[in-house]
């Protein structure tokens, strides 16, 4: 443990980045990237942006009470993830082998890679199309093998906590949906009224519904939260590798995880919140209801730039920064949480800290799942589709997976006296009932 010193003329010096946390200026808070913040950044990624833009566009302001319902249910939810692989130094794969069997861990690292995979074949495939809206004649497949082929570089040979210092001046271009919801949101009452849950029962809404929730609870964010902050315990020398010994965590360091957690999860639903307004304001009520394509829902942006020439041109190049910054970060989340959970499953060496040469395997899921994600963006289906059915699936896989967090976030023998609390238990059953029954009545749609 490095000891804490009151006088310090660097005082950043002495610090992890994940620690900095408490540093309260801005630029500080900038550079305090925890796994917490960079969870909650790499949850409104092209999916996440492409759903709740359609939600927008498809219902108006009817689904933004969901934002406020999902809020505390991701911070108990990550947090869950978070308190495991901080108190165990083990990411969620190895934790299900140990406690049930391997019966269980190979089906759930599979359902993870085939979900991760998808996704990240969707978001490629929304990059490429955001550069298409600016230089149209860029062929798809072109700016997906060199997307592609950065991340697994930068990836590989950069360490992640160091990339994504770079990666977040670029999601900070999601802020523009921020100031165009001021601008489109109309009657404040009407926005308040929302808080008040509208529900439809069409197959539409319920494809929605499970859509929103799917993008916004994933099972790679789960996967990524429980093994970062293992890492995080290899960091801070409290185990030598990631599920070997079990690390010594102040409370101090607990208060620290649950404030990176809390923020961010509530960047994150206040992203969705605005990207859900701003469309509602720009597409709904304009009568744009189905977005097809990467422009239509560039056109969200334009509110925000109307007085400039070329007013559509320039919300165009907005929302591709938004869209490939969030994708730069997300991407690299996606292919290190099925490594690590397949790392987990078959005991290789694991962490985003050690060179290529140290963890192969590691690294070889990463390179794979990416250039099979490059392949799926091959596909004649629409990017802004892929994406919303990249959503779809991480809901359905995630109703098991969250079953298991419940059930490891409430064993004494990982958590000792750290277990849930009443409060986290009626959230988390809560939620998981309401995924299970929302995928149970979104399959039911298509038959009845």
């Amino acid at each position: 443990m490095r000891r804490k010193k009151k006088n310090n003329s660097n005082p950043n010096s002495n610090l992890s980045p994940f620690n900095k946390l408490r540093l309260r200026s801005i630029s500080q808070l900038l550079k305090a990237l925890g796994p917490g913040v960079i969870t909650g950044a790499a949850d409104d990624d092209p999916s996440g942006i492409a759903t709740y833009s359609q939600a927008g566009a498809k219902f108006g302001l009817g689904m933004l009470w969901m934002t406020l319902f999902l809020l505390p249910t991701m911070i108990v939810i990550q947090e869950m993830c978070a308190r495991i692989g901080l108190l165990s130094g083990n990411g969620l794969a190895a934790l299900i082998k140990k406690k049930y069997s391997t019966k269980i861990v190979y089906p759930i690292s599979s359902l993870l890679l085939i979900a991760n995979t998808i996704n990240i074949g969707a978001d490629l495939g929304a990059m490429s199309a955001s550069v298409r809206i600016i230089f149209p004649d860029v062929p798809l497949v072109v700016t997906s093998v060199l997307f592609s082929a950065f991340i697994i570089i930068a990836e590989i040979f950069i360490p992640y906590h160091k990339y994504v210092r770079v990666l977040k001046y670029l999601v900070l271009s999601l802020f523009a949906y921020v100031i165009t919801a001021v601008i489109v949101g109309g009657n404040i009452n009407q926005i308040l009224f929302t808080i008040i849950p509208s529900i439809s029962f069409s197959s539409d809404y319920a494809i929605m519904f499970v859509a929103v929730i799917g993008t916004t609870i994933s099972p790679y964010l789960l996967f990524w939260q429980t093994s970062e902050e293992a890492e995080e315990d290899v960091a801070k020398h409290k185990i030598k590798e990631i599920g070997k010994g079990k690390p010594k965590v102040s409370p101090r360091e607990i208060m620290l995880m649950k404030e990176d957690i809390g923020i961010g999860m509530f960047f994150s639903q206040f992203i969705m919140w605005s990207i859900i307004i701003t469309s509602a304001g720009s597409l709904y009520f304009a009568g744009i209801t189905d977005i097809q394509t990467a422009d239509q829902a560039a056109t969200s942006l334009e509110p925000l730039v109307k007085s400039f020439p070329n007013s559509g041109q320039i919300a165009k190049v907005i929302f591709a920064f938004g869209i490939i910054g969030t994708g730069l970060l997300a991407i690299p989340v996606l292919s290190a949480s099925s490594a690590f959970a397949l790392s987990d499953t078959f005991g290789w060496k694991e962490g985003l800290e050690k060179k290529f040469s140290q963890a192969k395997s590691f690294y070889s899921v990463i390179i794979a799942s990416t250039l099979i994600g490059v392949w799926i963006t091959f596909s004649h289906i629409s990017p802004i589709q892929a994406l919303i059915l990249a959503a779809v699936i991480n809901a359905v896989v995630t109703v098991p997976i969250l079953f298991i967090v419940m059930r490891l976030a409430n064993d004494r023998k990982i958590l000792e006296d750290k277990i849930n609390s009443r409060f986290s238990n009626i959230i988390g059953w809560l939620t998981f009932a309401i995924m299970t029954v929302s995928v149970i009545v979104m399959f039911l749609s298509f038959i009845i």
